[in-house]
């Protein structure tokens, strides 16, 4: 899982990349203070906003890149670690109930690959 944080404080950043690499998340940290990040910000499972450590400018990018590519999108206030987990934690369950035990794909491109080794795809 990849996950985008946006905001957040210098000063903790090795902090934030340690707890979500515990929690098994790529996390890519931007300050918000970049010019221009939504080329940047890629193609992530989730995007985080901390909202009391953010330029305006750069809050109104990541809101309209996670809408533009329907990624979800979570803002909290508070820029701790702990809130960072708290945020990152319904994300984390809600992946593993898409998941198929034992291969780590999701249940959908499961039965994707099923139906066009049969030769019928879904819809036809």
């Amino acid at each position: 899982m990849c996950a985008v944080l946006i905001g957040g404080m210098d000063r903790l950043s090795r902090d934030y990349i340690s707890a979500a690499k515990e929690l098994g998340i790529e996390l890519k940290i931007f300050t918000g203070q970049e010019n221009s990040i939504k080329r940047q910000i890629g193609a992530p499972d989730v995007i985080i906003i901390c909202t009391g450590k953010i330029s305006h400018n750069a809050r109104k990018e990541a809101l309209r890149h996670a809408a533009a590519n329907s990624i979800p999108l979570e803002m909290i206030h508070s820029s701790g670690v702990s809130a960072l987990r708290r945020c990152i934690a319904p994300h984390l369950e809600a992946r593993a109930r898409t998941r198929c035990p034992g291969t780590g794909e999701s249940v959908g491109s499961q039965a994707r690959r099923r139906h066009s080794a049969a030769g019928a795809l879904p819809g036809n």
